[in-house]
């Protein structure tokens, strides 16, 4: 299919999964606004409709807590089918919210957005939100200037075997009868089992029994790990908010000290074993034992490590299609079930934003032709097989179409 047409039904996508002033990732398997999801949404609509890219971002932002969280997901109306719904969850917010975080993306989106399209009093009325949430993610989910989830749906990489060794010892056997919605809109072989979402409800249940009092859930909750995925993200989009703070005449100092308290606790998530940065479980210091496409982010970052890069590289040229969540080498790798080793789109176009500012434009040009070339022959899936590119999970993905619109089609100099 030509690049035209497939902007045209991109944009089709975000337009029929707009619900206003937010968009859902997909009709039926995710119903609501989710927190990253709809960074990279205002990123794509940015791309033909800037203003509604602003919205996208102050709905999302409307939804913050008095602490400064930007919830994961934000329970905007009714919808029975998702489990677990705003019951489940017992936060008492209005609009009803889930209890965690997601990957804090949103400032370096913001950053792109405005350098592409404008909107300086938009971003201006954003920006104290923004530094509020991260400094939440500074005081709520660090240990020691290393940033950490509570719950792996918080790393927005929900499955993935970086959580493994937190996740045994989580104990799911008295979660109590429920009814996964996730299984009836999409393969259940794509899906996370029921053991791992045994363990998952539990995390909520113990979070709604402290009344989600975010020290208790630091401190004593079930799951407590590093994440280098959002320890890089956080990185930059700490950077990107400083860059943010001077284009408004405000104080850089704040978000840049951040971003350093961060850096100066990178060797905390370094595997020697693995000769890699890595997610570690905080409450026994046990790693992860293979490399993930969290590693792939430090470049965003602005980490630089030839080990580590070698590792990436080699683990890369295992797949045909884009950076695999997981590495096909370890006894983990799965290429089609939930972020145990398929290629996101979404994770690409981060990793390329890495690339791009580290002058890697080679890689950046490889990773955005073989993410091109998924969309082209699957369609706007929410994932891929990353061996022979089969489409996986929801189909008509607001963030695949908006990572096309964004990057993928090449508008930056179209192939």
């Amino acid at each position: 299919m030509q690049t035209d047409d497939l902007d045209s039904i991109a944009r089709d996508i975000l337009r029929r999964n707009d619900r206003g002033t937010y968009t859902i990732p997909t009709s039926g398997l995710y119903p609501f606004q989710w927190n990253w999801d709809s960074a990279f949404a205002a990123w794509g609509f940015a791309t033909f409709d800037p203003s509604r890219a602003w919205t996208e971002l102050e709905t999302l932002f409307s939804a913050q807590w008095d602490t400064g969280m930007v919830p994961h997901i934000i329970f905007h109306r009714d919808d029975e089918g998702y489990f677990p719904g705003p019951g489940v969850w017992g936060t008492g917010t209005t609009p009803p919210s889930s209890g965690i975080s997601q990957p804090p993306v949103a400032a370096i989106l913001a950053r792109l957005i405005h350098d592409s399209a404008g909107g300086t009093d938009r971003l201006r009325a954003l920006y104290p939100k923004m530094l509020a949430w991260h400094r939440w993610w500074q005081r709520a989910r660090t240990v020691n200037g290393t940033a950490c989830i509570t719950h792996p749906w918080e790393s927005g990489r929900d499955n993935c075997p970086d959580w493994d060794p937190g996740m045994a010892n989580v104990d799911g056997s008295n979660v109590g009868p429920y009814q996964r919605r996730d299984t009836g809109h999409v393969d259940p072989s794509m899906r996370p089992g029921k053991e791992d979402y045994d363990r998952y409800l539990a995390i909520v249940q113990f979070g709604r029994a402290c009344g989600w009092d975010q020290d208790t859930i630091l401190n004593d909750g079930p799951f407590l790990m590093a994440d280098p995925a959002i320890h890089f993200i956080l990185m930059r989009a700490n950077r990107d908010l400083a860059a943010l703070a001077r284009t408004l005449g405000e104080d850089p100092a704040e978000p840049e000290a951040m971003a350093a308290e961060l850096e100066a606790a990178l060797p905390s998530i370094w595997n020697d074993h693995l000769q890699a940065y890595c997610a570690r479980d905080m409450k026994t210091g046990t790693f992860a034992e293979s490399l993930s496409s969290g590693a792939a982010l430090g470049l965003l970052a602005g980490v630089e490590n030839a080990a580590m890069e070698t590792k990436l590289a080699a683990m890369w040229d295992r797949v045909a299609y884009g950076i695999p969540s997981n590495d096909p080498a370890a006894p983990s790798f799965n290429a089609r079930r939930y972020w145990r080793g398929p290629t996101w789109p979404v994770v690409n176009a981060l990793i390329a934003i890495g690339l791009r500012s580290a002058g890697r434009h080679a890689e950046e040009t490889r990773l955005r032709a073989e993410t091109a070339a998924l969309i082209r022959q699957g369609g706007f899936f929410e994932y891929f097989d990353p061996q022979d590119g089969t489409a996986c999970g929801g189909d008509n993905f607001t963030w695949t179409a908006a990572i096309w619109l964004a990057w993928a089609n090449g508008a930056n100099g179209r192939d």
